[in-house]
């Protein structure tokens, strides 16, 4: 079975979440990994190379075109990444069995073109949030029974499994994107507001020096409790002494798998999160963690743990074991079979995606941003300048002087 897997990059938790299927697939699947732009970070990468897959990086759309049409089946590793519309919509690809694997949950933007869940042989989402899509009148009934869930994210293996410590404080740990993009604000709000003499607050993620995150951890009354550790190679090694994992993320983030999340829950670490559809999908309330309805119900929640060992003691079993029979990427690899298998019995069809995502970089920068037949408001300047990942900053940092996206501006 020859599988293409079209990916922008991989980085990130799509590199991660590949290295660790590359791990247990079994040796029938020969998959080729097909990169649209320069790699920057290569570890991933070079595990998924020592694993036997190859990975080749694309010199042209002709080069794309060519490898899809001496594969069994095409797999698109998507996200709203300009380069990874650029080939939807200009790679001539040959009729080819096709499944699209979100790696965003298009519940709030950056959306998912219906049309891409239209075109598509199978669309497989990484979290179950992403199902309230199917509700949608867009999909035409057809494009519902085409849906599923894989995960993404996975837990670490026992043996990386802390063991709590007691007769000390416990400790409070945030490991992710630190940035006011994804991380909620009243994090910093809530650990202030906490009672008590020895609070330990570990963050680990690269930060700005100079930017909010920073400025509003420096405006603390308690700044002492906090500890920027940077970004790390080694999560479980930086979870180790940490007890409570406080993750409250804003209510449109962009996450589906959580990968930190789901290794804090298989370390044995009790998760304390916000009712964001992501995050409520992984965390069950009161049984593998806590979710609260506020940053003001975080704090009672955060205090009760900070008391309650044997509360904590209990959540963390309930976690471990959670993660370990639903979040492993044995279970994810098998569920891959079963639906690559199931395309294997169907004849490969032509497929139209630049009629669902628009033949320009303003279409498909668009298409990210709202439905078909809604129309789009242009972002305020401070959003417009940002370059992460699929902004309007990102399409003309990559389209430089399109001038499409030019009228955008306007």
């Amino acid at each position: 079975m020859k599988i293409l897997h079209v990916t922008p990059h991989l980085g990130g938790g799509v590199g991660k979440a590949h290295a660790a299927l590359r791990g247990v697939l079994p040796e029938e699947v020969e998959q080729t990994f097909v990169l649209l732009e320069q790699p920057r970070d290569r570890r991933y990468l070079e595990l998924i190379e020592s694993g036997g897959a190859r990975v080749v990086t694309a010199a042209s759309l002709e080069q794309v075109a060519e490898l899809a049409s001496k594969s069994d089946i095409v797999q698109f590793e998507f996200w709203n990444h300009p380069r990874l519309f650029e080939c939807l919509a200009r790679c001539a690809f040959p009729a080819m069995r096709t499944v699209f694997w979100s790696h965003i949950s298009g519940v709030s933007k950056p959306l998912i073109p219906p049309g891409l869940m239209e075109e598509a042989m199978r669309f497989v989402f990484t979290t179950k949030a992403s199902l309230d899509i199917s509700s949608s009148a867009l999909l035409s009934e057809m494009a519902r029974s085409k849906l599923a869930v894989i995960n993404s994210g996975f837990g670490f293996p026992r043996a990386d499994r802390r063991v709590p410590v007691r007769n000390r404080n416990p400790a409070i740990a945030y490991l992710g994107t630190v940035d006011f993009v994804k991380m909620h604000p009243g994090f910093f709000d809530t650990i202030d507001a906490l009672t008590g003499d020895d609070i330990r607050v570990s963050v680990w993620g690269a930060i700005d020096p100079s930017g909010p995150v920073a400025a509003r951890a420096r405006a603390m009354r308690r700044p002492e409790r906090m500890t920027f550790h940077g970004e790390t190679a080694e999560p479980a090694v930086a979870l180790a002494d940490a007890d409570i994992f406080f993750y409250p993320l804003q209510p449109d983030h962009y996450g589906t798998a959580e990968n930190a999340l789901i290794e804090a829950m298989s370390l044995g670490l009790t998760p304390v999160v916000l009712n964001n559809p992501a995050e409520m999908a992984i965390v069950r309330d009161c049984d593998t963690g806590f979710v609260a309805q506020s940053v003001e119900e975080c704090v009672s929640i955060l205090q009760m743990l900070l008391l309650l060992p044997e509360l904590r003691e209990k959540i963390s079993r309930n976690a471990i074991r959670h993660v370990a029979e639903n979040r492993t990427a044995t279970q994810a690899a098998f569920d891959f079979m079963v639906l690559w298998l199931g395309l294997l019995s169907k004849s490969p069809q032509p497929c139209d995606f630049r009629r669902a995502i628009g033949a320009n970089p303003a279409d498909w920068f668009v298409a990210t941003q709202c439905l078909p037949g809604v129309e789009w408001n242009p972002p305020t300047w401070k959003h417009a300048q940002q370059r992460s990942k699929g902004t309007l900053a990102h399409f003309e940092s990559v389209f430089t002087s399109d001038a499409s996206l030019a009228r955008l501006r306007l």
